[in-house]
């Protein structure tokens, strides 16, 4: 083996070490005695050791970081990018983990294959935004996407899951499909996959209109996985039928995944082809903030709302792509790392809305929640106030800085529709906080919350709380890791 061999093994380990440890673990469960208790003891063990491996590959990441580096022949990269979008993706996995065991456990679905299929999916997505060539993107996608399509299945018992996992796997082979044709389609008229190559290609000054086409195709591909409109059909039935855990999980880590590799791909192999995908970019954006607030009005079901709601951020997000400069990737960058803890909150909330051992999702059940549950109704009401981009929580910022390089880059329209857009929106955000303070009490929800969710929801409150306090570890992480993409 040589010394360069050697180099790109070690900038792969967090990856390898994960894909063993998840192995190891598959091989355990599937040995285990069958029986309801002995399932529920497996689904424990399986479940701390896989929050365990998430977080030992989170060492492992942090430990490799440094200088630019290729793996695998040039198709695989570890750049401080792709550490910091690692980072948050583990972070989501393992908080995921920890709140879906009481679930799993009260609903009789206690299986260890959940704490498996997660740790699979983190896998691909950690793939996803190293990757450095057309091939090494869709292999990264496809092994994220198959175990998202059983995972959003996993209450197989149930028809609303069952049909959730369904909706996913038809309209995501779907634009599966339309991502490798346009793949196919930039390699037939450039001849190469690498995102290297790519970039020297596109610097030239003759640009076919078959990679243009591909280019589209491309987009759209991407644009299904971050849930833009208008390829956004899929997020509010499958939010809605999803388990509700799996659909926190697919809210915040893939989403992170899919966002990250949509930076990549636009900056890095495209990044000279600024002017051709920016106004699609821009269309998509403004469509996902105007539908994300619009729609939601109405809803009444608070994971179709969220489903909603994340719509309309993928929309704010993507104004920091559209700048194309590193001032709107660190932009795309601090949103994500807010967004997800902002959501992580949120659905611990959702999670703790059970009265006698069932899941009840209507906004109207929160009535009253103030009186007979404080500490829940605050907690929800900071992720509520925080998500509309009321100052001084951490929700403000992530607009703040997407708003700030739009401005800068003079997409005036822009900024303001993503302003007036963020007003609608607060809306049914506040309506769910006036809901829990000013209607009369209903039925308290089952107590106690459980150690997991209380710690989730301790953590992240207060990471959105207080964010405001001492910002600027995050500032110069998002700082570094916008660097990489342009140098």
């Amino acid at each position: 083996m040589t010394f360069v061999q050697l180099t790109g093994l070690v900038a792969a380990l967090p990856e390898l070490f994960l894909a063993t440890t998840a192995m190891a673990l598959l091989i355990f469960g599937a040995f285990q005695k069958e029986g309801i208790k002995e399932d529920v003891a497996t689904c424990r063990i399986v479940s701390g050791l896989a929050v365990i491996s998430l977080i030992l590959t989170l060492v492992l990441v942090l430990t490799v970081a440094g200088e630019r580096r290729l793996a695998f022949g040039g198709m695989f990269v570890v750049d401080d990018f792709a550490t910091y979008a690692k980072v948050l993706i583990l972070v989501a996995s393992a908080f995921s983990v920890i709140m879906a065991e009481d679930y799993l456990e009260t609903h009789g679905v206690a299986r260890f294959e959940y704490g498996v299929l997660v740790m699979f999916a983190t896998l691909g997505m950690m793939m996803m935004v190293s990757a450095n060539d057309l091939i090494a993107l869709y292999l990264g996608l496809e092994l994220q996407s198959l175990t998202l399509y059983v995972i959003a299945s996993f209450q197989r018992e149930e028809l609303r899951s069952t049909e959730a996992g369904l909706k996913y796997f038809v309209l995501g082979a779907l634009a599966s499909g339309m991502l490798l044709y346009g793949a196919s389609l930039v390699y037939g008229f450039t001849g190469t996959t690498s995102f290297d190559a790519l970039a020297t290609h596109f610097s030239g000054p003759d640009i076919s209109v078959g990679v243009i086409v591909g280019l589209v195709f491309i987009l759209a591909g991407l644009s299904f996985k971050v849930s833009a409109v208008p390829f956004h059909m899929w997020t509010p039935d499958v939010y809605e039928g999803a388990p509700t855990p799996v659909t926190a999980f697919f809210s915040v880590a893939p989403k992170v995944a899919a966002m990250a590799l949509f930076v990549r791909v636009m900056i890095g192999p495209f990044g000279e082809l600024l002017s051709e995908w920016r106004q699609i970019v821009v269309f998509i954006s403004i469509a996902s903030m105007i539908l994300g607030a619009v729609a939601a009005i109405n809803q009444r079901n608070i994971k179709r709302l969220m489903a909603y709601s994340s719509i309309g951020h993928v929309g704010y997000v993507l104004i920091g792509l559209a700048v194309g400069d590193e001032a709107g990737v660190r932009g795309v960058l601090i949103y994500l790392a807010i967004y997800l803890f902002m959501n992580l909150g949120t659905f611990a909330c959702i999670l703790c809305m059970r009265r006698a051992g069932r899941m009840v999702e209507g906004i109207d059940e929160l009535a009253g929640l103030s009186k007979i549950q404080p500490r829940l109704a605050l907690a929800l009401a900071i992720f509520m106030f925080s998500m509309s981009g009321i100052p001084p929580l951490a929700g403000f910022f992530g607009k703040l800085y997407v708003f700030l390089a739009a401005m800068e880059a003079e997409l005036y329209v822009l900024a303001v529709i993503g302003v007036l857009s963020s007003v609608v929106a607060a809306f049914y955000y506040l309506r769910v906080v006036k809901v829990m303070y000013f209607d009369e009490p209903v039925e308290a929800f089952d107590r106690p919350l459980g150690l997991n969710l209380s710690v989730v929801l301790t953590v992240t409150s207060a990471l959105i709380l207080f964010f405001f306090a001492w910002p600027a570890p995050l500032l110069i992480a998002a700082d570094v890791a916008a660097q990489a993409l342009f140098r």
